[in-house]
């Protein structure tokens, strides 16, 4: 998304197709533009493609990986150059939503992790989820998607295996498809854990990362001070680290499913 101050104009950009090639693209086109401001909205990706764009264009990211391992910023304090944003932890309670998963799928039975490996998270979160289910003693299964028309066939490996549970990778990808997940998710009768209290909502059973909507927000008013005058450089990294765990009790029933009493005993909200 960019913001034009002088002709007071917003641009938005609605990126859900999982390629990450079409960035590079995207955001020349703003930068030809001359907006005032890019707000990269869609992950580290898009965070990455918006950098590179240009140096001088004030960007502010939203991302849920630290912006230091990717060489977005060069401290969280001091960000450097024309780039800041907000962090919000969707890619560090990735062995917490294997726990809370363990807590509903029988002990016999394997997992799965629905992942995009074009994300350039991926990697590291695998490995997370490989060893946070080898400490529980679980088979886990990964399936991979990096487009829309990949996510079905993904669910084919899943069946083969036949796997007790899900889990879902943090990425835009399946952020867009979500009500396509869920389809796929509950026609299975598949107890699932995903990043956000908005799949719970959608009918979802298991929500549980950051506030994303507190996150969006920060990032907001971080391109509202920008568009005022204020460099990305001087603006710390927010690290936004309130998470919430969300229970829907409607979409337990219908997958057949007690939730544990000591599990929503620690929801934040419960959804009947």
């Amino acid at each position: 998304m960019g913001y034009n101050a002088g002709r007071n104009v917003r641009i938005e950009y609605r990126w859900a197709d999982g390629r990450f090639d079409r960035l590079p693209e995207l955001f020349r086109d703003l930068v030809q533009q001359q907006v005032s401001v890019i707000v990269a909205t869609g992950g580290t990706p898009t965070a990455l493609a918006a950098k590179e764009a240009s140096t001088s264009i004030p960007v502010v990211f939203s991302i849920g990986a630290d912006p230091i391992k990717f060489g977005l910023v060069k401290s969280l304090n001091r960000p450097g150059g024309n780039i800041t944003g907000v962090s919000f932890l969707a890619n560090t309670i990735l062995a917490k939503q294997v726990e809370i998963l363990d807590e509903i799928v029988a002990k016999n039975e394997a997992i799965g992790f629905l992942v995009n490996p074009s994300n350039p998270n991926s990697v590291d979160d695998v490995d997370i989820v490989v060893s946070a289910a080898a400490k529980l003693g679980r088979k886990l299964t990964v399936a991979k998607a990096m487009a829309p028309a990949q996510i079905e066939p993904a669910f084919s490996q899943f069946d083969e295996v036949k796997i007790g549970g899900l889990l879902i990778f943090p990425d835009a990808l399946f952020t867009s498809h979500r009500e396509l997940l869920l389809r796929l998710v509950n026609s299975k009768k598949l107890p699932a854990v995903y990043n956000s209290r908005e799949f719970a909502a959608a009918g979802g059973l298991i929500g549980y990362g950051a506030r994303q909507a507190d996150a969006y927000r920060q990032a907001g008013r971080y391109a509202g001070r920008v568009l005022k005058g204020e460099k990305p450089s001087d603006l710390p990294v927010i690290q936004s680290t309130t998470i919430e765990l969300v229970v829907n009790l409607k979409a337990a029933k219908s997958l057949g499913i007690i939730i544990p009493l000591p599990l929503l005993g620690l929801a934040d909200e419960v959804i009947e």
